[in-house]
């Protein structure tokens, strides 16, 4: 099916934290066109950033070039309400007010990335932050009209590969290339946009990345496994307590192609791209703290296994991970009448990757083939009133082949419909969206996983209300509530088995209900010439909330983590703000600070797992003519509010410093960026990882990384 998409596509061609508003975006005329006003695209309909309901944040320009990471996890890590989950440098997804995995919609335009990064916290989302041009997180109940499943937010990473309008040369040239000492990082992309005809733009982009193993500030294993493993009677264990700097099995490379055209005109676009990815990547393994003699690690063929040898059959897994994509956007003018333009977007792709075993054996190997579209009709506006409505579809076929799989082989269908309307009555402002969603999960019989055949099948309805008030000139207080469902994911229902990924054993529950929840979230934003803020405050009731947690127990020597469901309540805080300290015609003076909690229990089992603590951090950034210097220090707490066999994480303070130069001044993207990060080379360890007690964060890490447009 997707090869006939693809000779489709192919005959059919023919035919804010707070957003740097001096640096947009070149290509995405939407955001080009109005980038002093902070305009948020990730919608139905673009709005200033001030009036949406939810907490957001835009990365663009010299921000994304001094943030950007190989992971989108670890490049979005500075910004509020959010965290990352850190399971090693290469495979890092964002943690968006506590919640991760299925719950995160992390887009590509729009579209969902399509991989296996939802499964599992060790599978790489196939997002590469090289090519993208702006990152936009919606978090709380609007992201909820890109499926029911993002209640914790969307990360939606916009690029060029289809363009919506011609360049304004005859050749436009992008790129970037990146080192980093931490992991000898060597990174590279470069994208070309050519206009041919005056309608049509062609776009060809690729993209390199090399890196070693990690080196870590301080010692790898956590305070409290290493107080455990210098007391063992192995040898071998009592070293690893004293082990520190590199992370082994860390190394990666990765790589990537693309090529697109475009049909652009003064009513609108349609256009394709093709891509295709490669990486290959570690696991950073478990190291072990402790031996016990005769131990029954019970691999269900009654027979004694030597710890020593079997023990580290689950460590130092590599993954290898293809995938080929095909992308479709459109988007046309009506013309008039009750529908103002109408939008379309597919993706489609097939995806593999194979788990390879310290033999050099492929142990498991996970595929998913999959669709996704999504339709809008934006209304045109009406005096105050405004809106859109559209339909969403997302077909997933996701299989696990080999001796260590934890799941049957399932299939997900997910058909949705939405709409979102507002009015705008001048200081009073109004909104209500809902989203209707019809999910489908079954799973085949298998035998080595003991499951019959299984078909489950849910009806999710969703839907938020509600209002802002400009209390004062550019300042406006709101108020949101909200009521969602949430169809659980074939993983949650169908886990049963060992998992060499995670270094873990996986269980779900097929009987699990459907997962519900009411919310309220408040906002006050605003600011001026001089100043500007964010801050959100919200608070959920969950019914049903599934969650997954470690047992203490052991299966095929590997910790047994199971899937649970129980009532639950979260809530927390993000804010930020920055302020002009000087502002001259040359020289100017900024100082910003941002800060976010997040409270989660559950009430079957206390404290919920892996949620980040509180956090604040505060820089100043000075830009004198073509430069800016920037210095900031973050400060995480202690998370001692853990659950049941999770060990508390200890509180770091990490110092970055970085240095811009911008010869052709700031509305051109060329720079040279020198930074240093963690400058003091601390131990640090981010507690929404699974393996934060054993892969610390990177230590001090020197980087230079050059930017330029033609």
């Amino acid at each position: 099916m997707l090869r006939t998409i693809l000779l489709a596509a192919t005959a059919l061609a023919p035919l804010p934290a707070l957003a740097q508003q001096a640096d947009p975006p070149l290509q995405d005329d939407a955001v080009h066109a109005e980038a002093d006003e902070e305009i948020i695209i990730t919608a139905p309909f673009r709005r200033n950033q001030v009036d949406v309901l939810s907490g957001t944040s835009v990365v663009s320009g010299l921000e994304l070039t001094r943030d950007i990471r190989p992971s989108i996890g670890d490049t979005l890590a500075r910004q509020p309400g959010v965290s990352a989950s850190s399971f090693g440098p290469s495979v890092s997804r964002p943690v968006l007010r506590g919640f991760q995995g299925d719950r995160v919609r992390i887009l590509t335009d729009g579209i969902g990335s399509i991989d296996a990064s939802t499964a599992s916290a060790d599978h790489a989302p196939v997002i590469n932050p090289l090519t993208a041009e702006r990152i936009e997180v919606l978090r709380g109940p609007a992201a909820l009209l890109f499926g029911s499943s993002a209640i914790g937010g969307v990360v939606n990473v916009i690029d060029s590969r289809i363009a919506r309008r011609m360049p304004e040369s005859p050749l436009h040239l992008d790129g970037i290339a990146t080192y980093g000492s931490a992991a000898e990082e060597r990174s590279g992309s470069a994208s070309l946009d050519v206009p041919i005809g005056g309608k049509i733009v062609a776009h060809a982009d690729g993209s390199y990345t090399k890196t070693g193993n990690l080196r870590t500030g301080g010692y790898l294993l956590a305070p409290e496994l290493r107080a455990i493993a210098a007391g063992s009677d192995e040898a071998e264990v009592r070293e690893n307590a004293e082990r520190r700097g590199t992370l082994d099995n860390s190394a990666a490379e990765t790589w990537e192609v693309a090529g697109g055209l475009s049909v652009v005109t003064d009513r609108g676009h349609l256009g394709f791209s093709v891509s295709h990815y490669e990486s290959l990547y570690g696991i950073p393994p478990r190291l072990e703290f402790q031996h016990e003699e005769g131990e029954d690690h019970d691999h269900g063929d009654g027979e004694e296994n030597d710890h020593e040898e079997e023990g580290h059959a689950h460590e130092e897994v590599r993954l290898d991970l293809r995938q080929t994509r095909l992308d479709i956007r459109g988007e046309i003018e009506t013309g008039g009448g009750f529908l103002d333009r109408i939008r379309l977007r597919l993706g489609a792709a097939d995806y593999r990757h194979d788990e390879i075993e310290p033999t050099g054996e492929i142990g498991t190997t996970f595929t998913n083939q999959g669709y996704e579209g999504r339709l809008e009709l934006v209304q045109a506006q009406r005096g105050n009133w405004q809106g859109a409505i559209g339909g969403q579809f997302f077909l997933r076929r996701f299989e696990a082949v080999g001796e260590e799989k934890f799941v049957p082989l399932n299939n997900t269908e997910q058909f949705g419909l939405f709409t979102l309307q507002a009015f705008d009555l001048g200081p009073f402002k109004a909104e209500a969206g809902a989203r209707y969603e019809k999910t489908n999960v079954s799973a085949s019989a298998d035998a080595d996983l003991g499951n019959p055949d299984l078909d489950r099948s849910f009806d999710a309805f969703s839907g938020s209300i509600g209002a802002s008030y400009a209390i004062a000139d550019g300042i406006r207080i709101g108020l949101n509530g909200s009521r969602s469902e949430r169809a659980p994911s074939a993983e949650e229902l169908f886990a049963n088995g060992p998992h060499a990924g995670t270094q873990a054993f996986e269980i779900g529950d097929p009987d699990f209900a459907k997962e519900s929840s009411w919310g309220l979230e408040a906002t006050l934003k605003g600011g001026s010439d001089a100043f500007s803020f964010a801050a959100a405050a919200y608070y959920n009731w969950f019914d049903n909330y599934i969650y997954q947690s470690a047992t203490g127990e052991e299966a095929d020597e590997l910790p047994v983590f199971v899937y649970a469901q129980s009532d639950a309540k979260i809530y927390g805080f993000e804010v930020e703000a920055a302020a002009n300290l000087i502002r001259g015609d040359a020289f100017t003076l900024r100082a910003d600070a941002l800060g976010d909690y997040v409270h989660a229990d559950i009430d079957s089992a206390g404290p919920a797992p892996r949620i980040p603590p509180l956090r604040v951090l505060g820089g100043l950034e000075g830009t004198l003519t073509q430069f800016t210097a920037r210095a900031e220090v973050e400060h995480v707490f202690e998370q001692d509010r853990v659950s049941d066999f999770e060990l508390p994480t200890d509180g770091y303070t990490m110092v970055n410093a970085s240095l811009a130069f911008r010869p052709f001044g700031r509305d051109n993207a060329t720079s040279l960026v020198l930074s240093a990060n963690n400058l003091f080379d601390v131990e640090a360890r981010r507690h929404a990882s699974f393996l934060k007690d054993f892969a610390p964060l990177a230590g001090r890490d020197i980087r230079v990384t050059a930017r330029f447009q033609l």
